[in-house]
């Protein structure tokens, strides 16, 4: 059967509908997927109503009524007359008139996953004995598909995250070379030039000596921004709130810049969807603070604004002229932000400190 072939969970389940009114001559189908204490209806998928039939009806049913009674007694149900059952609680406003019934659930796995509902007999007053039975094969069958694609879904979730885990560990061992490999070689030199300049009595040899130590003072520091970059997910096991926190002592610990973090708790828990946008936001604005601002503080600010949410990374540094920003990585800024609905703004002066704020939707 072409049904239990499909792997998408939402075709599957559209498509189940649509089956079904085609081999009972329904005029409405429907199908409601149930929460998972099998008490209410927390997906509807509906055929033959239009959409602005649907606007006009408003929330969509959660259980009560006629449907209630597939999710309290297991079975089929045919009824010739809706509004003629005392079990009804009627229709809202609007609603199409309906009046014959029949109903079957979808079992997955032994689990009862929804409940297909048919409506309006096309031709007939009720529906048959016989659309009963075919129902309740094609319920049956339905079982099998929905299984089949939540199980596909779950592989390709669980092969995503598989992915991702190999980023993550690539990254981290190359980070891991970078801080125990290069920069302890790089610090090496420098110890080994600055003891050298000690040796000399050559004031020109002293300063050049000198000079080659800070060129590398800088390069480790660049290095230590790059590490900074490319450690793992900072997100996990944390909440929004958490990780900025953790991200703010991790900065201030590696680059001397004292970091303030001020998170309202609410807007982050808002914004949990965003959480690993914002957090790579964050990361890069203080990233560029490290490595150009030489700003000795820097306040990184989540709160609510009339429109939504604004988080704001605030420094004391050099500061930089805000229409000439080559090499400032804004550019990757503005676009991440721009991609989760929202506005970026630069703020900052030569001398005078640097202010990224991004407006966000909440």
């Amino acid at each position: 059967m072409i049904l239990t072939s499909e792997l998408s969970l939402d075709a599957v389940l559209r498509r189940i509908v649509e089956l079904a009114v085609e081999i009972t001559g329904a005029r409405y189908g429907a199908l409601g997927v149930l929460t998972p204490d099998l008490r209410a209806i927390e997906q509807f998928i509906t055929v033959g109503v239009t959409p602005e039939e649907r606007a006009a009806i408003g929330d969509p049913p959660v259980g009560h009524g006629v449907l209630g009674l597939l999710i309290e007694e297991v079975g089929p149900l045919r009824i010739p007359d809706i509004g003629a059952d005392p079990r009804s609680v009627g229709f809202p406003p609007n609603h199409p008139p309906m009046r014959s019934f029949l109903g079957a659930p979808v079992v997955a796995r032994g689990t009862i996953f929804g409940n297909i509902y048919l409506t309006e007999k096309r031709g007939a007053s009720e529906f048959s004995e016989e659309d009963e039975a075919g129902l309740i094969v094609l319920a049956s069958q339905a079982g099998i598909a929905t299984e089949n694609a939540r199980l596909y879904q779950e592989t390709q979730r669980q092969q995503r995250e598989l992915q991702r885990m190999s980023v993550l560990e690539d990254r981290e061992r190359i980070a891991k070379e970078l801080h125990d490999g290069v920069i302890q070689s790089l610090f090496a030199v420098g110890m080994g030039l600055q003891g050298t300049a000690a040796m000399t009595p050559d004031r020109e040899i002293d300063r050049r000596l000198e000079e080659a130590v800070e060129e590398i003072d800088r390069a480790i520091r660049d290095l230590r921004n790059y590490i900074f970059g490319l450690r793992p997910g900072i997100l996990a096991d944390r909440q929004l709130d958490q990780a900025l926190q953790e991200l703010g002592r991790e900065f201030g610990d590696r680059s001397g810049v004292l970091t303030v973090v001020d998170v309202d708790g609410t807007v982050a828990a808002e914004l949990t969807g965003l959480s690993g946008d914002l957090i790579q936001v964050v990361r890069e604005a203080l990233s560029n603070v490290g490595r150009h601002a030489d700003a000795t503080s820097v306040r990184v600010t989540l709160r609510r604004i009339e429109t939504g949410a604004e988080l704001e990374i605030d420094d004391d540094g050099t500061g930089f002229d805000a229409d000439s920003p080559a090499g400032m990585g804004l550019a990757n800024l503005r676009d991440r932000v721009q991609a989760i609905g929202g506005e970026l703004a630069v703020e900052s002066l030569p001398g005078e400190g640097t202010t990224v704020r991004a407006r966000l939707p909440v």
